[in-house]
């Protein structure tokens, strides 16, 4: 069809005396100079101002062009789209996602609603396939293992209710505790429970490591993520390797590390063998790798929070790919969408609000190669529980809790607990969730004189802050509070509290921490600390040709060995 403004060969169809919206009338002379038909007759004639034998263009074929491009760009939309979703399904399609059974325990909103978020990040020295059998070795009597392995890497990782601040707490796998009884839903592989290694509980699943973590700790455990050795590979490699640096030259010939002094961009089995070495730094125990990994983490978090990764297409396909095949998470987070909101919720929290810190131990009295949870320890645990900030609004460290009469550390606080009711346990029980949320171990049970109708928590003088602490964590309001004649705290069980840790209808809240306390000896760095070295072992903790020696010393000595970063 042609253009209701122009007749065939592109002549104007208006009567004469019509006028085109927009145009000056003709004068009596005709067209205007420099008007629309002069510009007409212009583009009619050829050179010297005859008249073109050539046909004006129809502009059907201009129109029939203008179809192809739309249908060209539809397609390219269509084409976009399905992209798109072939994407997102096949991230999707990549991650492992496993259930946890609730023995981790759960959030509970602040006053605004928001919910603080705990996830357990685990590495695994599980040789399940052949890629992790060629890195971590070990396979050549055994072959591929099946089963989950040992957790050599346990992290606690905090992102506070309202996003402004987080705490990575790192436990020791070599730390000796009560693992309670487990099934691993997967394998069927189950446990009535034992005393030993923390890291072994990922024997029994993923889930079994978490409640095993909410016993030592008090922490709800929300959500978990699992790497095996060919994962950290994976990760390095999306993120263009990592940046980091060492106090002096070390070679770990355990791990295979091998390096100069100074700063190294790591990758793939580098990056493996560092945070993989216990024997190159600090004092060559477990110890010493958790400071080492702490620093390769911040250093990939101020990569991840860096604009060249995040606005770089191929840096976010590489990145989510590598990140869906190589990690195993909770259902909680089996999907890309909830992967992105978690990565969202880490992005809002400044590198220099990112505290850093590995749980206090002290050496086991019956094995001088384990270790047990050491003082401070607590009140670590009690600060990651209530939510509590490691640092102030600048970055620095937080300052010690003031003791007032409201808020007394949990820590220093130990209550006689005893049973009014006729349940049998309930003082355990109640005893138990004020130990598990930071209160002295000292913390004692007993049965009540005579049965109790009601609940009743009586202090000594001077010790009312104290009971006021107590009280905000088993949610009793001021009416159930006493000032007796004797010292310390006595809380009575009454009938009226049959059943759970928190009086029925009240509010428990974590009792308020030391952070002062809970830093102390935990070695805590924020994630902004670029400049910081990882400290090269000075013992002799690595053994070159049957010769013990120090890494440094190793280094000068193998030679014939390349850098792990050549």
């Amino acid at each position: 069809m042609s253009d209701p403004w122009d007749g065939p060969g592109g002549q104007a169809t208006r009567s004469r005396g019509a006028r085109v919206p927009g145009q000056r009338a003709t004068g009596p002379e005709g067209p205007r100079p420099g008007g629309r038909a002069a510009a007409r007759a212009a583009a009619s004639r050829g050179k010297g101002g005859k008249r073109s034998r050539r046909r004006a263009r129809p502009v059907r074929r201009g129109r029939r062009v203008l179809k192809i491009a739309g249908m060209c760009v539809a397609f390219l939309v269509l084409a976009t789209a399905g992209a798109g979703w072939w994407f997102y399904e096949h991230l999707n399609g990549n991650i492992n996602s496993v259930a946890l059974d609730g023995k981790g325990g759960s959030e509970k909103a602040d006053a605004f609603g928001r919910t603080p978020i705990n996830i357990l990040v685990m590495g695994s020295d599980g040789r399940t396939s052949k890629a992790d059998c060629k890195l971590g070795g070990g396979c050549s009597q055994t072959g591929v293992q099946t089963g989950n392995g040992n957790a050599d890497v346990q992290m606690v990782v905090h992102i506070s209710a309202d996003r402004s601040n987080a705490t990575v707490m790192s436990i020791p796998r070599d730390t000796m505790v009560n693992v309670p009884a487990c099934k691993d839903s997967e394998s069927g592989q189950s446990t009535s429970g034992y005393y030993g290694q923390i890291n072994s509980a990922l024997q029994y699943g993923p889930a079994c490591q978490a409640a095993t973590i909410h016993q030592l700790t008090g922490i709800p455990i929300d959500h978990f993520v699992k790497l095996d050795f060919s994962g950290v590979v994976k990760m390095s490699d999306a993120v263009g390797g990592v940046s980091v640096c060492v106090s002096d030259n070390v070679y770990d010939t355990y791990s295979h590390l091998k390096l100069s002094k100074g700063t190294h961009t790591l990758k793939g089995e580098a990056a493996l063998e560092f945070v993989r070495s216990r024997h190159g730094f600090g004092d060559g125990s477990d110890l010493g790798r958790t400071v080492s990994q702490h620093i390769f983490l911040s250093a990939m978090i101020r990569k991840f929070k860096s604009a060249g990764t995040l606005t770089d297409p191929t840096a976010v396909y590489d990145l989510a790919d590598a990140a869906t095949k190589a990690l195993t998470v909770d259902d909680g987070l089996g999907s890309v969408k909830k992967l992105i909101a978690l990565a969202a919720d880490v992005n809002k929290v400044p590198t220099k609000r990112m505290t850093f810190t590995t749980m206090q131990t002290a050496p086991d009295p019956t094995d001088d190669n384990r270790v047990v949870v050491g003082a401070g320890a607590k009140s670590l645990f009690a600060s990651i529980a209530g939510d509590q900030s490691l640092t102030t609004g600048s970055g620095k460290k937080a300052t010690k809790a003031t003791p007032s009469a409201s808020a007394v550390p949990a820590a220093q606080i130990a209550v006689t607990v005893e049973n009014g009711t006729e349940i049998t346990g309930r003082a355990s029980e109640v005893a138990d969730a004020l130990t598990g949320q930071g209160f002295s171990s000292a913390t004692t049970t007993a049965n009540a004189p005579s049965s109790a109708s009601t609940t009743t928590l009586t202090y000594g003088a001077g010790q009312k802050g104290e009971a006021q602490t107590a009280a905000r964590a088993l949610g009793l309001s001021s009416a159930h509070l006493e000032q007796g004649t004797g010292t310390g705290l006595t809380l009575v069980i009454g009938a009226d509290w049959t059943s759970g840790t928190t009086y029925p209808g009240g509010s428990s809240s974590p009792a308020p921490a030391d952070t002062k306390a809970a830093v102390s000896d935990a070695h805590a760095q924020t994630a902004d600390q670029a400049k910081t070295c990882a400290k090269v072992s000075p013992y002799r903790t690595v053994s070159l040709n049957g010769v013990p020696m120090t890494p440094a010393q190793a280094y000068a000595a193998a030679t014939s060995k390349p850098d792990s970063d050549q």
